[in-house]
């Protein structure tokens, strides 16, 4: 989870100074060292509180949010949509690589459970993390997308939640809304679709 969250905040830094905006750059948040990305409460309490209130079934977290001044990106509406999909983008990517792992290692017959149940858990959490920052509300990376998407008049109206955002997400993952009507069938779909992607991996160890 830790790596998962280190690489999507990174992945936003790249992102940004792609599209121009060397914030995150300058302020040497553009590395995966792990420790430059931690937030005590977000990186350390909520995941445990989660585990611990869900009896395991929900485990979320985030890292100190990647500084970007979508004013210095070279067309702002547009590069920020790209920006805010990067972090999710690489956590789908993560799921595909530990899937790719966890295929590679039953197809060896390795029976070593910490590996094996670590590629499962990096596919796990990278999906959930995919598929929970594209919730189309701010200040999740999908309400930055959704934002950049509507019309100025739409997208005004809709950034005007993001100090409130976070809390209503929280109230509709613990109300069960988020996880029946969004996380699970997401990712389900993603899944299946790095699945496909790798097919062929699995044909060639089975």
């Amino acid at each position: 989870m830790l790596f998962s969250i280190t690489v999507h905040e990174a992945a936003h830094g790249y992102a940004a100074r792609y599209f121009g905006d060397h914030t995150a750059s300058m302020l040497g948040r553009i590395t995966l060292n792990p420790i430059k990305h931690i937030d005590p409460v977000g990186t350390i309490l909520m995941p445990l509180l989660l585990y611990f209130a869900t009896s395991g079934a929900f485990l979320f977290g985030y890292a100190k949010p990647v500084p970007v001044n979508f004013g210095n990106l070279r067309h702002p509406k547009r590069d920020m949509i790209w920006v805010a999909l990067a972090g999710p983008l690489s956590n789908l990517l993560q799921a595909l690589l530990w899937l790719a792992l966890f295929i590679v290692l039953l197809g060896l017959g390795v029976e070593e459970r910490f590996f094996v149940e670590m590629a499962r858990a990096g596919v796990l959490v990278n999906l959930v993390m995919w598929a929970f920052n594209l919730f189309p509300l701010p200040p999740l990376d999908g309400g930055r997308i959704l934002v950049g998407l509507l019309p100025y008049r739409a997208a005004y109206q809709i950034s005007r939640v993001e100090p409130y955002g976070f809390f209503i997400v929280m109230a509709l993952v613990i109300s069960g809304i988020v996880s029946s009507y969004w996380l699970r069938p997401l990712m389900q779909i993603s899944h299946e679709f790095i699945a496909l992607l790798l097919r062929p991996l699995m044909l060639l160890f089975s």
